[in-house]
């Protein structure tokens, strides 16, 4: 499965940017798709994750101004980021999980995109 992210960029605090995910590939069906981040120096962290039932769950420092979303006809999620700040620079990457099917039954696996940067400056 192929995962390929869009929409990163350099913006000045208080500016949006909408991030694209999309997959594509072999799969039975996707469970969840999210976006996680990692910024110079800091571990790798959860930002927004979208589930099969368009359930959402959001980091805290992002609660309030960005937003996850689905076209499910298009494998694709989109980040919408509003109310940029500096401490939001990173690089964000979009993990999938998703299924496939073997004799057995299904198998959970899961594939990342190569991440983009995303740059708050002034």
């Amino acid at each position: 499965v192929q995962v390929v992210e869009s929409g990163g960029g350099l913006v000045h605090p208080g500016e949006s940017l909408r991030l694209s995910c999309t997959a594509s590939g072999t799969m039975e069906r996707i469970n969840s798709m999210g976006w996680y981040r990692q910024a110079p120096g800091k571990e790798r962290e959860l930002v927004a994750v979208i589930d099969s039932g368009d359930g959402t769950n959001y980091a805290n420092s992002v609660t309030g101004r960005f937003t996850i979303s689905r076209d499910n006809a298009k494998n694709t999620i989109y980040l919408q980021m509003n109310r940029l700040r500096p401490e939001d620079t990173a690089v964000y990457s979009c993990k999938v999980d998703f299924s496939i099917a073997i004799i057995e039954g299904l198998v959970d696996l899961s594939s990342w995109g190569q991440g983009t940067q995303v740059t708050v400056s002034s």
